[in-house]
């Protein structure tokens, strides 16, 4: 029988060497840890070995001939009192929080409990029964495939546009795929599916989780699963939901090997790779939730508790928060960043619920530990992070308040742009700050508009396509007699509750797509489009989908997606945005600078007849028609450029003059008109006004090379 030696206490978790591998997991308040080791198929446990320590509040010890794919758990010894916060349980096996790979699946059955469901002490109570043949295992890794860099040097983030996808959702329909690659990591290696993001001009695809989580148990007794992911446990390991197996691919490795080819191939297509992360709970849940991993280690480390100890502090509103004022338990956090941007080649984060990770004891504090070692982390500087600026705590809503270095998820622009589409009072003024990026939300930090990512739509709510459909949420399927999900949506269904045949309801609602797409892409800042709205995917009035692995909530495709004329047009917007580098600035303009030729304001704010707009105005909550003029303050007397950006809600279409003292002279063209879908830089040829009809965006831009 193998003897475990004493092995080394750093790094953290299963590290394979030469000769063996070398567990080393944090426990501050353990007496005794044990490492278990199974069989290859995780069914059988082969050997039990008490760890070493503790050293600095770890145990470890390193196993000789130990190798790759070895399969593993911990059993943890301790006080199991709840009162005092301690729910040590060694009948009960426990995942590595550092695993990079997890084998099996979760079971729900009583015994994976610490305490016995049903008992009259409660969760004081305590349960015996062995939880191993019942859940997921610990699996080593070796060696991953080396890393493909990024086609092209990494761009300023205002350059970004972000398209937010589920790698399920986003390719189990896709046109073309084999049945192994449908839903899978693989899908994303496949050249039809990079071209398509390619030829659309998106410059970040960022991934609805793809750390590895369990379904939670109200999910399973209705047939549900977690579909969207936000239920993590592995802060390391890749989810094997999106993997294929030895069976269907004996070639492709494991999940992390397979996460790593999904990444180098977006990376060869010059296509940047986030992904959103939750690191403010676990899928442990409340106090009556399950003993998988965190809560066996050392719960009174891992967790936020109340006062009593007994309950935990739920500022996720998912059952328990991850205490990251722990120094261990930040370390972990800032070792998952690294390991996914080192070894799996990660481009960027999205923190869900991010304000969690910035409270101290008592409120949020942007200079708090987790954001100043984060900052100075010499291997995470080229690294995008952006938060969901939120949690449910209280003082949890933290818009323009994060860090330099952050961009954040901008939901006041979401509602802004969607009230003003929807036809709602007072919203023109509030739409203006938004197109210049927020400067209300972001100025005050001295961050540029660059710090607002610019959303209407994200998988959390309606699609686009629904928006302009439905009045009201439809989220029956769910199982929770539709009280889930957001009741205002600010959304238009122009008469009719769903999908309707009348030609003048389509063709309102798809001219409102293009409105809404037009007022993203021509807006300051990073914007950011939900996938399948390009191809106005519906998800039948269900603004919550978080259950849904089905074809509702999966993205519809075409025969052929790119001859539909919402992706043309999308392509066409991103196109636009990419040429015109005045509607992707990163500074705040004001109006107080002229440019050398013109001799025009950086920004102008104008009416529909061509003249500055009046505080009068400004003040109308009926007016509904607006026109931004950007000018290019580097031009010189050799060449200088402008930009119109016109909106027009109103029911009135308008003979809009460009011969007024306050617009530039020179070659108009018109870029993007939402009147008329096909149309692609079609030169004005000197006229001296434009048409801008009802209910339509339109880009003019004007150039001088003299």
């Amino acid at each position: 029988m193998t003897v475990l030696e004493s092995g080394q206490a750093y790094p953290l978790g299963a590290n394979l060497h030469s000769s063996g591998v070398n567990f080393a997991v944090f426990s501050e308040h353990a007496e005794r840890v044990e490492l278990c080791v199974y069989d290859a198929s995780g069914q059988q446990e082969m050997a039990r070995h008490e760890l070493y320590g503790p050293t600095e509040q770890i145990w470890h010890g390193f196993l000789p001939q130990a190798g790759e794919g070895l399969v593993y758990g911990y059993r943890v010894h301790g006080e199991y009192n709840p009162d005092a916060g301690h729910r040590f349980n060694p009948n009960k096996l426990l995942l590595d929080p550092y695993a990079r790979e997890w084998q099996g699946k979760l079971q729900w059955h009583d015994a994976i409990f610490g305490y016995q469901r049903g008992h009259a002490d409660g969760c004081r109570s305590f349960d015996s029964r062995d939880s191993g043949p019942y859940v997921p295992k610990s699996q080593v890794t070796g060696a991953l495939p080396p890393l493909i860099a990024l086609k092209n040097a990494k761009q300023p983030i205002q350059n970004s546009v972000i398209f937010e996808a589920h790698v399920k959702g986003f390719t189990q329909q896709f046109p073309g795929l084999s049945e192994a690659e449908k839903g899978r990591y693989s899908a994303l290696t496949n050249p039809r599916v990079l071209d398509y993001l390619t030829d659309l001009g998106v410059s970040a695809v960022e991934w609805l989780p793809i750390q590895a989580g369990v379904d939670d148990d109200f999910l399973v007794t209705r047939g549900l699963t977690n579909y969207w992911g936000y239920n993590t446990l592995g802060f390391f390991a890749p989810s094997q939901r999106f993997a294929t197996t030895a069976m269907e691919n004996p070639s492709g490795g494991r999940a992390t090997a397979q996460c790593v080819a999904m990444v180098n191939a977006l990376h060869a297509s010059g296509i940047e790779c986030w992904m959103d992360v939750v690191y403010n709970h676990t899928a442990e849940g409340n106090e009556e939730g399950p003993t998988l991993c965190f809560r066996g280690l050392d719960n009174k480390s891992y967790y936020r508790l109340t006062d009593d100890n007994r309950n935990y502090l739920n500022e996720s509103g998912c059952g328990n928060t991850l205490d990251l004022s722990h120094p261990r338990v930040l370390q972990m956090v800032l070792d998952s960043l690294r390991y996914w941007v080192n070894q799996i080649g990660i481009d960027g984060f999205r923190f869900d619920l991010a304000s969690i990770l910035g409270r101290n004891p008592t409120s949020f504090d942007r200079r708090c530990a987790f954001f100043s070692t984060l900052r100075q982390d010499p291997e995470l500087q080229n690294t995008r992070f952006v938060a969901e600026p939120w949690d449910i705590g209280e003082g949890g809503y933290q818009l323009g308040s994060y860090p330099a270095g952050w961009s954040e998820w901008n939901d006041k622009y979401r509602d802004g742009v969607r009230r003003f589409w929807a036809n709602e009072e007072g919203t023109l003024s509030p739409l203006a700050d938004m197109l210049l990026g927020s400067y209300q939300s972001f100025f005050a930090n001295q961050r540029g508009p660059s710090a607002s990512v610019n959303f209407v739509t994200a998988h959390d709510g309606f699609t686009l396509n629904d928006l302009v459909s439905y009045q009201t949420k439809h989220n029956q399927a769910n199982g929770e007699n539709n009280r889930d999900g957001h009741g205002t949506n600010h959304s238009f269904n122009h008469g009719v509750e769903g999908a309707t045949d009348d030609p003048d309801i389509v063709a309102d609602r798809d001219r409102a797509q293009r409105n809404i797409l037009a007022t993203l892409l021509l807006s300051q800042g990073v914007p950011m489009l939900l996938a399948g709205d390009e191809l106005q995917n519906s998800q039948a009035g269900n603004n919550n989908a978080y259950c849904q692995d089905n074809p509702l909530g999966w993205v519809t495709w075409p025969n052929s997606p790119k001859n539909h004329p919402q992706y043309q047009f999308v392509r066409h917007l991103i196109q636009v945005r990419k040429r015109l580098p005045l509607l992707r600035q990163n500074l705040w303009l004001h109006g107080g600078v002229r440019d050398k030729h013109w001799q025009l304001p950086d920004i102008s704010w104008l009416n529909e007849y061509g003249q500055i707009m009046s505080s009068e105005e400004w003040a109308d909550p009926y007016r509904q028609v607006m026109l931004m003029l950007l000018v290019d303050q580097n031009s010189d007397n050799g060449k200088a450029n402008a930009a119109l950006i016109a909106i027009n809600n109103a029911e009135t279409t308008f003979d809009v003059p460009l011969n007024t003292s306050v617009l530039p002279v020179g070659q108009w063209s018109r870029c993007v008109d939402t009147a008329d879908p096909a149309c692609t830089d079609s030169p004005l040829n000197n006229s001296t006004t434009f048409l801008l009809e009802a209910k339509t965006v339109v880009l003019l831009h004007c150039y001088t090379d003299k």
